[in-house]
């Protein structure tokens, strides 16, 4: 116990509740969990989308110079690349994508299912933007899970917890699902000085000084200069039964970038030359 207290103890940055736009069919609503004007406070994460989509919402369509880890919260979502991919995500699965220097997909809904879904971006340093194209499914099912009083944990990305995650980023990240039934407390650690966010799927916390509902986000102190190997403490005390929430926390990198469109570069010649990269068919054929 007193070496917990000497950890780092986090605490609510800032908190909002996301706000969701209805579209026309196939697109049903979206909201930014993460907005994109923001992304220098969320480094190393870009934004975080939440949609909700029937199939033909995301047909054939490039990415170049960043990351991407999708999170399947409802219905079913199938992933088509130009590289021979194909597969159907379920609840609880999640994809990461490497864009590296050249991806071209498509995301869809399944048959008559309305896909529900978190989409994060995360950021590559310039000098990994020229990586080899990279996707990973990671199934609800392999991720370890840590049973602790009052709910259980899932690990997809870093150590958590004594279990590390399967997902494999470029940039090494955490991403963990924490379920807590109501009253139940627990004390989650992270690396110091990673930057983290958090996003309420279900129920209601308190989590470190303030309260989450679902559908609000909070991002979280940390120490910009720490050390990589200390760990830092975040307290979470569930209100509700069900509560559900998606951890995520990352080294920051510290680099200018131009996100535009389905490119993030680190200028706006770099994201020109991606434009003309794809439609002179550097990209590859579509993915069908």
């Amino acid at each position: 116990m007193e070496h917990q207290q000497n950890l780092f103890q986090r605490r609510i940055r800032d908190k909002w509740t996301v706000q969701y736009e209805e579209f026309g069919f196939p697109s049903i609503q979206k909201g930014w969990v993460l907005p994109v004007d923001r992304w220098k406070d969320f480094d190393p994460f870009i934004l975080m989308a939440e949609d909700w989509f029937k199939k033909g919402t995301f047909p054939d369509h490039p990415h170049r110079g960043f990351q991407t880890v999708t999170y399947v919260v409802d219905g079913r979502l199938e992933h088509i690349d130009n590289g021979g991919g194909r597969d159907i995500l379920e609840p609880g699965d999640v994809q990461y994508m490497n864009a590296g220097w050249a991806a071209r997909h498509a995301e869809d809904g399944v048959e008559n299912d309305i896909a529900h879904t978190l989409q994060l971006w995360l950021n590559l340093p310039k000098d990994q933007r020229n990586t080899d194209t990279i996707y990973q499914n990671v199934y609800g099912e392999e991720a370890p899970t840590v049973q602790i009083d009052g709910g259980y944990l899932k690990v997809f990305s870093g150590t958590i917890a004594g279990k590390e995650g399967p997902l494999n980023s470029l940039v090494p990240i955490t991403l963990t699902e924490i379920n807590l039934s109501e009253g139940a407390e627990y004390v989650h650690h992270l690396p110091e000085n990673h930057n983290a966010f958090l996003y309420t799927l279900s129920g209601s916390a308190d989590v470190a000084d303030g309260t989450v509902n679902k559908h609000d986000v909070a991002t979280l102190t940390f120490e910009e200069d720490g050390d990589p190997e200390a760990l830092s403490t975040l307290r979470i005390k569930a209100h509700k039964r069900r509560t559900r929430l998606l951890v995520y926390s990352g080294e920051p990198i510290r680099e200018e970038i131009v996100p535009y469109g389905p490119f993030v570069m680190s200028s706006m010649e770099e994201i020109k030359q991606a434009y003309r990269d794809f439609h002179q068919g550097k990209f590859g054929p579509p993915a069908e």
